[in-house]
């Protein structure tokens, strides 16, 4: 499995793209912005985006959707739940100073039980709402993409519309907290961590353990 971190944009979102070695199909995860070093890293590792796939759908993980899709054809996926961040884009980009190009609608929508397919590779889809209703996290071979739901050594934030505070922690204990503890964590923001090492260190969710 090919695994190619991307922090893009104003705040430094990490696009994952993550690639089947058999097949050259790609997974591209939150392309926030900056679409064309997106592309330019497909093209340079000769990977082809076959999905993209939204975590959830706050404006700064999105940005760079209608380019990537335009581009490459890849179907654009995110939960149901989380579509009517899309139209709201704009709106909440400005409350940052910021802008954003608004995203095309899904091609489809995820309820958050699907098993998704890239190449060879398996994508598991958790929903993990609090952080937003849709969020969503990725597994495939022992890596989560977890989006803004688990960080290194903190969680989501959930002050924003549609945030959940107890929501977000009960979706960490029953559908993170439970995978094996050398599960390898990569955050929407910041660096990679693990399932064990949050355990043992994370303040918001130790009282788990």
């Amino acid at each position: 499995m090919i695994i190619e971190t991307l922090p893009v944009g104003p705040l430094q979102v990490n696009c994952y793209i993550v690639g089947c070695e058999k097949t050259r199909e790609a997974l591209v995860i939150d392309p926030g912005d900056e679409g064309e070093r997106i592309f330019a890293a497909l093209e340079r590792a000769g990977l082809h985006a076959k999905l993209v796939v939204n975590t959830h759908g706050h404006f700064d993980h999105i940005g760079a959707n209608a380019f990537l899709v335009e581009k490459t054809g890849a179907e654009l996926l995110i939960h149901e739940k989380d579509v009517p961040l899309f139209a709201q884009a704009e709106r909440h980009a400005e409350l940052f100073g910021l802008s954003v190009v608004p995203s095309p609608a899904p091609t489809r929508t995820l309820a958050g039980s699907e098993e998704l397919s890239v190449g060879e590779l398996r994508i598991r889809v958790i929903h993990t709402p609090g952080h937003s209703p849709g969020g969503i996290c990725l597994l495939v071979d022992g890596h989560l993409f977890a989006g803004d739901t688990l960080f290194a050594g903190s969680i989501g934030r959930t002050d924003l519309a549609g945030g959940n505070h107890e929501q977000l922690l009960a979706a960490i204990r029953e559908h993170l907290l439970v995978l094996p503890e050398a599960t390898v964590v990569h955050p929407g923001h910041g660096p990679d961590t693990s399932i064990g090492r949050e355990k043992r260190n994370n303040p918001f969710v130790g009282a788990f353990i």
